[in-house]
């Protein structure tokens, strides 16, 4: 007898979201305390799981005077948002391997209200990803580790990388659809994949989808479909480049009562509307070449910041070469 597994729901799967942190990457991670604070309320008040607020990024490395607060997320500047927190969402920050003082920048978790410090790391940087992850577990975080730009990585790499990384304290193993280049058919193959490397470990794998080929929420449900118990979204699919998967569409995918979408509704009415009058986010003609060509966003990104954004076809030929 065929089942509907969708009119039921996992009460395992967690929600986590990115827009601030993702989203921050359109506007050097400038927004205003006002809409920070709406999108902190809405994942309150919507039921999500986690929230995550922006980078923990090295002030060598990237200087204070040019990026918004949520690309440092120092203490003071969370807690202006979100007081003591005294709630039960939790909060998250993202240390991007090579790029973060984490010795130093990430306190002890019983001095900071964020909950959650999600290791971001492309595979030849998991050394240091590894101790990243054993610093933030120690010093009292639950922790992830985000593998990035998988579509590119070769799969002997990338079998090492699982091997090495699911030994680790992490806690979930995120696959990181970072160009916006699969397909439902490759994302079970790594879902899948992930979950053999776990094994019997108390671990989860975790999805972020970028929209490129306007695929975010087909292969966010396809990553729950095969498992997938840690998903990102975004409000409104708002992130770099071509965005995520939109938090809209996916808590009318999922049946927990727990979720509310009503409030979500509510901020994009109220700013993300205005918003998108002034930050440019979609999947735009030239973040779907590159999605078709698996290639970075980059490219796409400079293109459309000069008087050739809808010179589509030279652009194809560029990214052909």
């Amino acid at each position: 007898m065929q089942k509907a597994p969708w009119v039921t729901y996992r009460p395992e799967l967690k929600v986590l979201d990115c827009t601030i942190r993702d989203g921050g990457l359109c506007n050097d991670h400038a927004f205003e305390d006002g809409f920070v604070k709406a999108v902190y309320n809405t994942c309150v008040q919507a039921g999500v799981d986690y929230m995550e607020l922006g980078y923990k990024a090295s002030k060598r490395i990237f200087a204070r005077d040019r990026f918004g607060a949520w690309k440092f997320c120092d203490e003071d500047d969370v807690r202006r948002i979100v007081g003591d927190n005294p709630t039960s969402l939790k909060l998250s920050a993202m240390a991007d391997a090579e790029k973060t003082d984490y010795k130093t920048d990430i306190l002890p978790k019983k001095d900071s209200v964020l909950d959650v410090i999600r290791v971001a790391t492309y595979v030849h940087q998991i050394p240091t990803a590894v101790d990243m992850i054993k610093d933030a577990f120690d010093k009292g975080y639950e922790v992830t580790a985000n593998l990035m730009s998988v579509s590119v990585i070769q799969e002997p790499e990338l079998d090492q990388a699982l091997e090495v990384l699911v030994e680790t304290p992490a806690s979930t193993i995120v696959v990181v659809d970072s160009f916006g280049a699969l397909y439902g058919e490759q994302i079970e193959i790594l879902v899948k994949k992930y979950r053999a490397a776990i094994g019997d470990r108390p671990k989860e794998v975790g999805i972020h989808a970028h929209n490129n080929q306007q695929l975010a929420f087909a292969n966010t449900i396809e990553a729950i479909i095969h498992g997938a118990n840690r998903v990102d979204a975004t409000m409104g699919g708002l992130g770099r480049g071509a965005g995520n998967c939109p938090m809209e569409l996916l808590l009318g995918f999922l049946r927990n009562p727990k979720f509310d979408i009503r409030p979500v509704y509510e901020l994009l009415q109220n700013y993300i509307v205005d918003l998108q009058k002034k930050i440019e986010w979609g999947p735009l003609v030239p973040y779907i070449i590159t999605g078709q060509f698996n290639q970075h966003p980059r490219a796409a990104m400079a293109i459309l910041e000069t008087d050739r954004r809808d010179r589509y076809v030279e652009f194809y030929d560029e990214c052909c070469e």
